[in-house]
């Protein structure tokens, strides 16, 4: 069953408390297309008073943007924690709600860049560990890659896999090595990989518990 724009606007909006901006900027904008209210911020429109002697057509699309405003503004207020709320309540529009809110939180291009420039670091710097998962390790390089992407960034789904392939432990290089002789590594998804790669874990952690029971 299709979810429409009033079963949507029954949900909460998602709220930002002042911290991981980016991730709640993708989450509010995509609940608010999916209520129609996204045009008040994306055009914010000025609504012209209705002409005298208006037809139903035309009273009827007025109320419908001056609606569309306050709701989009009302989302907002509601989307924010109240400490955040004190900050923008003598706000007029949700355009100027949401072009405060990108400039004390989303940062300047410098520290936008910086921000990317620690992602990178970090996103190259990580090796898996002997006590995780794969899902646990995949999960943990997405979640960067999804932070430098929510700045401008574009990670790749093919960079993912690179590093995937390259920083996993020793003893996953019969899958890489089968990988690499049977499909197109450019070709290739993240849970195309990670599937093989659990896949082999689980093999693994089989033979491990068969082992200790035969003790």
């Amino acid at each position: 069953m299709e979810l429409g724009s009033n079963n949507l606007s029954s949900l909460a909006p998602p709220v930002f408390d002042g911290e991981n901006y980016q991730a709640w900027a993708i989450r509010i904008q995509a609940y608010m297309e999916g209520c129609n209210y996204w045009e008040a911020i994306e055009q914010d429109y000025e609504i012209a008073p209705l002409p005298d002697n208006p037809t139903m057509h035309q009273i009827k699309t007025h109320k419908e943007r001056v609606t569309r405003k306050a709701k989009a503004r009302a989302c907002l207020y509601a989307a924010v924690s109240p400490a955040i709320f004190n900050r923008i309540m003598a706000l007029k529009s949700a355009k100027e709600i949401w072009e405060f809110l990108k400039s004390e939180y989303e940062g300047d291009e410098r520290i936008k860049g910086m921000k990317v420039l620690n992602l990178v670091r970090e996103f190259e710097r990580m090796q898996m560990k002997d006590s995780d998962s794969i899902k646990e390790y995949s999960d943990k390089l997405i979640g960067i890659a999804n932070k430098a992407r929510a700045l401008g960034t574009d990670v790749s789904d093919n960079r993912l896999v690179h590093k995937i392939l390259v920083s996993v432990p020793k003893r996953y290089e019969a899958t890489i090595a089968s990988l690499e002789n049977t499909k197109d590594l450019s070709k290739l998804n993240v849970i195309e990989v990670v599937s093989a790669l659990q896949a082999q874990e689980q093999r693994r952690l089989m033979r491990q518990e068969r082992s200790i029971e035969g003790h």
